[in-house]
């Protein structure tokens, strides 16, 4: 997915002064400390979790000397205490990943991370599952490590059953499961090699769908139902992953818009592989396989199966023994539909679903054959954070008092519209919750403070902080806190009158002076939304530093405003939200405190797309444009993205010849410096190529800078900075006319 690589592995940071940072002697912020250690942004959990038991919470904790390597740590729910479980620099042998592991981190936004990526918790909460330097291992609650596997060929996607007795994974392309009590391995598929792999998930499944996982056991060990993913009719993409050593050459099966899917199966077989069953996924092999769920008492399956257009989303009732489905229940949509990972089987057969029926995204219960709508209102409801079900309550993240903000709520199945707001105004939130709903562990920013972490009680009061983060004394940032100002958030109109959310930050305004711009630009559907009520990172601030006044405008066709809003860049691509940003840059230039001649405009991955389509749209409009990882051409990008809003170029190619960027390049007429990682198996690097080709024959002059070995994440040690710097030049020359 594109949105979410808007700042290529880079946050950003706007902050304001507290009594207490003011006491800290100021220091001048430097592109070298933001991107060094410790993070400026004090320390950053993730992979949050409650065990089950509920009297632990874990999590990924980064080093203060290296903001990069993660170790697992544990908090005691009753006493606070805190303590590190593993240390991933003393069991990790620092082993290369595999090619396909990379790729899996690559496509899970962890490519730059290191030490312990994921872990998970055995259901008697006595130990956990930690996936380390491609072997695995077990750790009890005391810190003791046990070695699972020691093999060459690596691990991936391990799981531990529900009921604790196996931990399957995939070697060599085949499913394997370790029963933890003899500690004997069985391999549960033979015949993976080649293009056949079981057990994972295809790539759109993992770039596009949010489907990470290819195999589910049941609640009860018994059975566990696996994908089979044939590739031999994708099409090869050749991706010469360029380094500074040397050229790697990559045959990677990519399916690009118009071309063939992976052929993805579903099996069910017992837990040594016996008895497998090749589950009904109808007559049309041309679907996506999107979601795989249990019900409760193991009696069957709840697939989601999605056809290829993806305006039509099917719950099929699946009988592990027979592999027979029945049809539940049919989403439909005249654009497409947003998959989600909302659906919750309750104990009493009845399911919990998000639907963007009404216009948008809310919570409905589905009991009897028959669906009651919980929620309500012209906002979305984001995603179902935990159901409580002995008291009848859903638990969500939504935005019910304004775009820029996201707060956790709850609302009764039994009294549809009674909505609580469990967190507090001003923030933006994300939750993880226990599996009976109790509990909540909330992460929460704003333009005022870092990332706090905090565990709450199911009424949202916080019982103990996990992360204070509290910004005074000895935090990273405290030096660089008396310049920091917070940004200013407003709205402006639309051409067909909807209402646009924009983000401003300013350097301290002198009368009659007038400040250059830097206008961050995404724009695109899925992620990437720039105006939120969130903490950044430094980069931003930097700027300001450095008399800049900093602009960001969410267009049409981004989420979380309703489908009419989003739907209006259906096989439009390039359209209204170029025109949103113009009329961004027209107020900017009604201010006062704008120069108007000197508007730069930056944008990554759809952002990059976005500049180019902006400078060719409007010359002038821009003193200068950086575009990183554009698509250039959306045929070269992939089918379940690009299809989605785009439709099929193999049957309908006029949406994809009006919103390339390649037919109109020569129109560009300001500076442009272009950037792209030369490793990118994302936006593949033929779009920046292509781009190239066509300015250089038509005498159009332009700037580049290629990154050898970097992916779309283009970030690291040095690289980060370089990259930067390369920025900064660029705009002292093209914008503010400082000449090296």
């Amino acid at each position: 997915m594109l949105g979410k690589w808007l700042l290529a592995g880079v946050a950003l940071i706007s902050v304001q002064v507290s009594p207490a940072m003011a006491e800290t002697t100021q220091q001048e912020l430097t592109l070298e400390r933001i991107f060094g250690s410790p993070d400026l942004n004090g320390p950053r959990p993730r992979a949050l979790k409650l065990s089950p038991d509920g009297t632990l919470v874990t999590l990924l904790k980064n080093r203060a000397e290296d903001r990069d390597r993660y170790d697992l740590w544990a908090i005691d729910t009753k006493t606070a205490r805190a303590s590190m479980l593993v240390d991933s620099a003393k069991i990790g042998s620092g082993a290369e990943l595999s090619e396909e592991e990379k790729m899996q981190r690559e496509r899970a936004r962890i490519g730059g991370t290191r030490g312990i990526v994921a872990y998970d918790w055995a259901p008697d909460s006595k130990s956990l599952l930690v996936p380390l330097d491609g072997d695995l291992f077990l750790a009890t609650r005391d810190g003791k490590v046990r070695r699972l596997t020691e093999t060459k060929a690596g691990e991936l996607n391990a799981t531990i059953s529900p009921k604790g007795g196996f931990v399957s994974f995939v070697r060599d392309q085949n499913l394997f499961a370790l029963d933890l009590k003899s500690g004997q391995e069985k391999q549960l598929t033979r015949d993976g090699g080649g293009t056949l792999s079981w057990g994972v998930s295809e790539f759109v499944a993992q770039e596009e769908m949010d489907r990470t996982k290819g195999s589910w056991w049941s609640p009860d060990d018994a059975r566990i139902a696996v994908a089979r993913v044939e590739e031999s009719g994708v099409m090869i993409v050749s991706r010469a992953a360029i380094g500074a050593e040397g050229t790697k050459v990559y045959d990677q099966r990519y399916p690009r818009a118009g071309t063939p899917n992976a052929k993805v199966d579903l099996y069910v077989m017992r837990a040594d592989g016996a008895e497998a069953v090749k589950v009904d996924l109808g007559n049309d092999p041309d679907y996506y396989l999107a979601r795989v769920d249990w019900l409760p008492d193991g009696s069957a399956l709840i697939v989601q199966r999605e056809n290829r257009a993806q305006t039509e989303l099917e719950l099929l009732k699946v009988d592990p023994a027979t592999g027979k489905a029945t049809p539940l229940h049919t989403e439909t949509s005249k654009t497409w539909i947003n998959l989600s990972n909302d659906l919750r089987a309750l104990r009493d057969g009845s399911l919990i679903w998000t639907s963007e029926r009404s216009g948008f995204s809310h919570i409905y219960h589905w009991k009897n054959g028959q669906w009651t709508q919980l929620t309500s209102g012209d906002w979305a409801v984001r995603e179902v954070a935990g159901v409580d079900q002995a008291k009848g309550r859903v638990y969500f993240l939504g935005n019910r008092e304004t775009p820029v903000e996201q707060h956790l709520y709850s609302v009764d199945i039994a009294k549809p519209g009674a909505i609580t707001r469990l967190t507090e105004a001003g923030w933006w939130n994300t939750a993880v919750m226990d599996a009976g709903a109790t509990r909540a562990i909330i992460t929460r920013s704003n333009p005022s403070q870092p990332e706090q972490v905090y565990l709450a009680d199911a009424s949202g009061k916080r019982r103990a902080w996990i992360e204070e983060n509290a910004l005074k004394g000895q935090h990273p940032y405290a030096p660089f806190a008396e310049s920091h100002v917070a940004p200013t958030f407003g709205a402006m109109k639309a051409a067909d009158g909807s209402t646009l959310h924009y983000k401003l930050l300013t350097p301290k305004i002198e009368p009659g002076k007038r400040y250059p711009v830097f206008v961050q630009v995404y724009g695109g559907p899925g992620g990437g939304r720039q105006v939120t009520a969130g903490w950044g990172g430094g980069l931003h601030q930097y700027l300001v530093d450095r008399d800049w006044v900093v602009f960001s405008v969410d267009g049409r066709g981004t989420p979380d405003r309703g489908k009419a809003f989003e739907d209006q860049i259906h096989k439009a691509m390039g359209t209204v939200e170029v025109q949103d940003q113009l009329a961004g840059v027209a107020w900017l230039k009604q201010q006062a405190f704008v120069d108007p001649t000197k508007i730069a405009i930056y944008g990554w991955s759809y952002g990059g797309y976005m500049t180019l389509k902006l400078l060719e749209a409007a010359p002038g409009a821009y003193a200068a444009g950086i575009s990183g990882a554009p698509v250039t051409r959306w045929e070269l990008y992939d089918t379940h993205y690009t299809e989605r809003y785009m439709g099929n170029p193999a049957t309908e190619l006029a949406p994809y010849a009006k919103s390339g960027v390649l037919g109109d390049a020569t129109k560009i007429a300001d500076p442009l410096l272009l950037i792209h990682g030369m490793a990118d198996d994302n936006v593949v690097f033929e779009n920046s190529t292509a781009l190239m080709a066509t300015l250089q024959q038509a005498g159009k002059p332009f700037e580049t800078m290629v990154y050898p070995g970097q992916t779309h994440r283009v970030a690291g040690d040095g690289v980060s900075v370089h990259l930067w710097r390369t920025i900064q030049n660029f705009l002292d020359r093209e914008v503010l006319g400082q000449k090296d």
